[in-house]
């Protein structure tokens, strides 16, 4: 297990270094210039060239690079151009209400998937497997959005048991909690019902193993077999797709937030694209990776728990 760990390390070391020249690299080919966009276009060249001093811009490409990576082990991601103030205050600021919101919607997802993927393995070729199937393909096919423009209108406009927007902060965590339901479920849905197929598929090929058979020749009804031995096989595809999907819920829901007006991260990072706010893209972007990576980090070590093959082969 150590070396295993060990490996995994490393590679995740190497990632992180990769992602991070990857992301740098790839915003200074982005058009426009932030300093003539603050201005304006009929500032005074030695106007828009005195600002670029004063924001590090004029310096070389490598130099900024090395300046920014410092920065960000020591837990300084810079000055945001736009706003003045520390990057860092922004995005934590944003992760209060962006992580709360993806951990509700991934914990909502499973709870509606897992039931979904059981039943639907159980019943195979039924009634049942056939119905849930095909909700959950109309879930794959609708977009997220649609589905939160469709929650508002019930649940909002017409019930209204749910606010339709905005967040009210944390100092009433019932009303902050009632604010995210609506966003949570909409995200959710989808990503629900493509972890119900994922299980259900899993759980079959999982049933026909033979030691599905030598469990039930010993006397195991169906379902005892499902939860108490195919399951825990199945959930190795499951766990990769939770990971993704966490990394998803993190990264992708600036349209969600827009629709229900939350001041999350998705919706900074767009803003920060809109004004041509470099330090904040990049910083916001670059922590969205660590954290893609981190989780796919951490399910290979959930992998490893689970199937000590898995650490042998590692």
């Amino acid at each position: 297990m150590g070396r295993f760990l060990l490996t995994r390390t490393l590679s995740l070391a190497a990632s992180l270094l990769a992602a991070s020249v990857v992301i740098f690299a790839a915003l200074q080919l982005m058009p426009g210039d932030p300093a003539r966009y603050m201005l304006g276009l009929n500032a005074a060249p030695d106007t828009v060239a005195a600002l670029r001093e004063a924001m590090g811009l004029d310096a070389p490409i490598a130099s900024r690079y090395l300046h920014w990576i410092a920065g960000m082990a020591r837990g300084d991601f810079g000055l945001s151009y736009t706003y003045k103030v520390p990057v860092a205050g922004l995005i934590a600021d944003r992760l209060a209400l962006s992580l709360p919101l993806a951990a509700l919607s991934l914990a909502l997802s499973t709870a509606l998937a897992l039931p979904v993927g059981l039943i639907a393995a159980a019943r195979r070729g039924r009634a049942a497997d056939a119905m849930l199937m095909g909700a959950t393909q109309l879930g794959v096919a609708v977009p997220n959005f649609w589905f939160a423009m469709l929650l508002v209108t019930l649940f909002a406009l017409r019930l209204h048991w749910l606010p339709a927007g905005g967040f009210p902060g944390w100092a009433d965590p019932l009303a902050a909690l009632r604010a995210l339901v609506l966003p949570a479920l909409a995200l959710a849905l989808p990503q629900a019902a493509i972890l119900a197929r994922v299980l259900r598929s899993a759980l079959i090929e999982a049933l026909a193993q033979d030691y599905i058979r030598t469990a039930r020749a010993k006397g195991l009804s169906r379902a005892q077999a499902l939860l108490h031995h195919a399951l825990r096989n199945a959930l190795i595809p499951v766990l990769t797709i939770l990971g993704m999907q966490f990394s998803f819920l993190l990264a992708g829901a600036i349209i969600i937030e827009n629709v229900f007006y939350l001041p999350g991260l998705g919706r900074l990072i767009f803003q920060a694209i809109t004004q041509r706010d470099l330090i904040v893209v990049q910083s916001a972007v670059f922590l969205l990776v660590v954290a893609v990576i981190m989780v796919s980090f951490v399910t290979d070590l959930a992998y490893a728990a689970i199937d000590p093959r898995l650490r042998r082969r590692g």
